[in-house]
């Protein structure tokens, strides 16, 4: 984190998501983690539909995670 609270990623992160210099991502804060992806197109959203679809869609995610966790039910 920069002193002007900029995120500046490794370089190979930016060649392997072939960023620019002075490119955008998207953000979603989980409380303690941070997940970041490259912006535009509805990349995060679409990144985070096919994980839930893989973990056998909302309904079946979310049972796991309230059996697992309370707090997040």
């Amino acid at each position: 984190m920069g002193e002007r609270g900029r995120m500046t990623p490794p370089a190979g992160t930016h060649r392997r998501w072939r960023i620019a210099d002075g490119g955008t991502v998207e953000i979603a804060d989980l409380g303690t983690v941070l997940i970041a992806v490259p912006a535009g197109r509805g990349a995060l959203r679409a990144m985070l539909s096919e994980a839930i679809e893989e973990a056998g869609g909302y309904q079946s995610l979310a049972r796991r995670v309230a059996a697992s966790e309370p707090d997040l039910a």
